[in-house]
């Protein structure tokens, strides 16, 4: 089984940059793709970013294509979420989370973090 803990939420003014990091533990070696997740207040949970763990391939929303970049350390065993150009739509709650195998651009993800906070101020 995989752990996911993220850090690096908080209140930001909207223009402002953000980074999110995503620590994994466990067995990590399984893990197929990592993806950041968000929801805001009355809506939907929704996939805003992935990353391939095994080759370096990404798929962005349209919502941030462009101002949100993902990477990730398969030797660290972590991934993060550098976001750029914050609005105050971006405001919601950031999850991370993995998958073992399947449609990495599906939404149902095997493993998921706490979720961290992140506030744009307009």
């Amino acid at each position: 089984q995989v752990q996911l803990v993220e850090s690096g939420g908080g209140l930001v003014q909207a223009g402002g940059s953000l980074r999110l990091s995503c620590v994994t533990s466990g067995r990590t070696p399984s893990i197929n793709a990592m993806g950041w997740f968000r929801q805001a207040p009355g809506k939907e949970r929704e996939l805003i970013t992935t990353i391939k763990w095994s080759v370096w391939s990404t798929y962005y929303a349209d919502s941030v294509k462009g101002r949100f970049i993902i990477s990730r350390d398969s030797a660290r065993n972590t991934a993060a979420l550098q976001m750029n150009s914050l609005k105050p739509e971006d405001t919601a709650v950031y999850f991370c989370a993995a998958r073992y195998g399947g449609d990495w651009l599906s939404p149902d993800y095997d493993v998921w973090g706490q979720g961290t906070q992140v506030t744009v101020s307009s």
